[in-house]
């Protein structure tokens, strides 16, 4: 009974001890949870852990006061005017976001760094030391220590702004609540129900919206369609001089957007563009181009249509000289028409392939501020409209919102809109298109 004893005895020490040891990484997390450095101390790391205290000593808590201040003022927006800027305050109100994400993301990283390497010890195997820690980081981490200059770039100089403005679109900001001489303040979604649902600004963004999308098409389409069928022509092998014709029809896109559409602003002009000359000497009388509604918004597909089919149609004939030939030769013999070959071969493989960039097509033309701007600034202009002219889309409105009238959170309200709108569009279409299931498509 004594060797029985004994042997129990002992395998309770060990279980007991082994219970003992696997506190180890508890009290380590335990400990960097109090205080930042702390758990790495006591698994025996010291560089690591004088690291940690000293960031938690005179970064982590010298922080907080200014952080909960800016926060503070995000939240208000100012007590006082002039000596509170409304502006200041939501842009360093987010900055203290980030920040406070980062703060609290080292203290987490902490506190899991002392928990893992408790854990270490706790299997009794000993934590690695600060050079093998710095080796190992380079090691996994290289890429992200690659990637991190240019991540925080782009959040000092993408997210940052896009939140702010953002932001934006929940505030009262406009001509008689600019800082520093007013304060701004909250609103919450006042501003999009008022260019939604309230009088001529319900209206206003109807018509334009309806426009915008109706534009959006008709560009697109149309840009497309005639790209894809110069494109089909001049792939007939029957076709001489491919290359020169092709060189001439790239001209319009080979030139600056912003060139040609000054020119053709000259050339429609209704008392003295050439257009007009030309129409006159046929006998046709003057075109009111930029005057009426009907023909401002034709002149815009058709400049839009000259600066956009040279692209389509380069794009067309990459993908058409990618078909293979195999496939006209074996709808050849089966007795296919021309038709039929364009109908069940050419047209479905075209469209696979160009069904992603036409998505981009119709979301860069939902928003060509440049075309609209250049070529009319969005006249004529239209009795009641809140700003807008009869060609404005959303994106050059919100332009005139911004700078004209000085209603920036209508303006802000309204591009969040258009993003949604896009991001919607842009999700389902994709979600829709088989351009991604190359498999499924060529069985």
């Amino acid at each position: 009974m004594g060797p029985r004893t004994d042997h129990v005895s002992t395998g309770l020490r060990r279980k007991a001890s082994s219970q003992k040891s696997a506190n180890r990484r508890y009290m380590a997390a335990i400990l960097s949870t109090i205080y930042m450095g702390m758990g790495q101390l006591y698994n025996g790391q010291w560089a690591k852990g004088i690291i940690f205290i000293l960031y938690h000593t005179f970064i982590a808590i010298t922080s907080i006061p200014v952080l909960v201040k800016n926060l503070r003022g995000l939240i208000t927006l100012g007590d006082a005017p002039m000596k509170d800027n409304s502006l200041f305050l939501l842009v360093y109100g987010i900055v203290s976001v980030l920040l406070l994400m980062v703060v609290i993301g080292i203290y987490i990283l902490n506190i899991r760094d002392a928990y893992k390497n408790g854990e270490l010890r706790d299997e009794g195997q000993k934590p690695a030391g600060f050079i093998r820690s710095v080796r190992n980081l380079f090691d996994t981490g290289y890429p992200y220590l690659i990637l991190s200059p240019g991540l925080m770039a782009l959040t000092a100089i993408t997210f940052l702004p896009l939140v702010f403005s953002i932001l934006i679109g929940f505030t009262n900001y406009d001509l008689y609540h600019s800082p520093p001489g007013n304060l701004m303040d909250w609103v919450g979604l006042k501003n999009f129900h008022q260019v939604l649902t309230e009088g001529s600004w319900a209206r206003t963004f109807r018509n334009v919206l309806g426009w915008t999308v109706l534009w959006t098409v008709l560009s697109t389409v149309t840009s497309f369609g005639l790209g894809a069928f110069v494109a089909i022509l001049l792939n007939n092998p029957r076709i001489r001089f491919k290359k020169v014709i092709r060189t001439v029809l790239i001209i319009p896109w080979a030139i600056p957007g912003f060139t040609s559409i000054l020119v053709w602003r000259g050339l429609l002009n209704t008392n003295f563009g050439a257009v007009n000359q030309l129409l006159a000497y046929l006998g046709v009388p003057a075109i009111p181009w930029f005057e009426n509604v009907f023909w401002a918004r034709t002149a815009l597909v058709l400049v839009n249509l000259w600066l956009g089919f040279p692209y389509n149609m380069i794009l067309v004939t990459g993908i058409l000289q990618s078909i293979p030939g195999d496939l006209y030769e074996a709808a050849r013999v089966d007795g296919a028409t021309g038709w039929q070959k364009f109908r069940q071969i050419t047209l479905p493989l075209l469209l696979f392939s160009m069904a992603p960039l036409l998505i981009m097509q119709f979301a860069y033309n939902f928003n060509n501020f440049n075309l609209i701007y250049l070529l009319n600034d969005g006249g004529p202009a239209i009795f009641g409209q809140q700003g807008a002219g009869g060609t404005d889309i959303l994106i050059s409105w919100v332009f005139k919102l911004t700078f004209n009238l000085l209603k920036f959170n209508y303006a802000s309200a309204i591009s969040l809109i258009i993003f949604m709108i896009i991001a919607g569009l842009s999700v389902y279409n994709f979600r829709r298109t088989k351009s991604f299931q190359e498999e499924k498509m060529l069985q």
